[in-house]
């Protein structure tokens, strides 16, 4: 019988066989998209804290003069914080970043991850220094019937 030498099939690097390719195409031709970051608390926890230049840039010359954060998983009360741009392209929370920060134990060692939502919301989860979550709760145990605008803060911790 003669055997009929096949010769193998090159395929692309998605490995779908077309020679198409599923990999992104190459960071020059992606828009910068930044909506996930995170920061490490090295210094005084409750004082102004710097977010990465790449989200600053990303907000496209758009300076709000304040953002609104959110703990993941802890209800819709959300935290008014103010913001201060250098002149230079960096962003700071200042002004409300102190009770946040008390109310959500972010202390030395932290890892702060934030997520960008959009109309300048940010969700926060604060990991500790041994890189675990830290998670909080609402007091709902309250049978009174209160508006949204009383909701009551997470207590920190779980």
């Amino acid at each position: 019988m003669a055997s009929t030498s096949r010769t193998p099939t090159r395929r692309g690097r998605g490995g779908r066989g077309d020679g198409s390719s599923s990999l992104p195409p190459p960071p020059s031709t992606l828009s910068l998209i930044i909506e996930e970051f995170f920061i490490v608390v090295y210094e005084d926890p409750l004082v102004k804290k710097a977010l990465p230049k790449k989200f600053a840039d990303y907000l496209d010359g758009q300076e709000p003069a304040k953002v609104y954060l959110r703990a993941a998983d802890c209800g819709p009360r959300l935290w008014t914080v103010e913001v201060l741009f250098d002149g230079q392209g960096r962003m700071y929370l200042d002004k409300g970043w102190e009770n946040f920060a008390i109310t959500h134990g972010v202390d030395f060692g932290c890892f702060v991850h934030f997520k960008y939502e959009g109309d300048d919301v940010l969700i926060v989860k604060v990991f500790d220094g041994t890189m675990c979550r830290k998670y909080y709760y609402t007091d709902d145990d309250d049978t009174d019937d209160e508006s949204d605008d009383d909701v009551k803060p997470c207590i920190h911790p779980l």
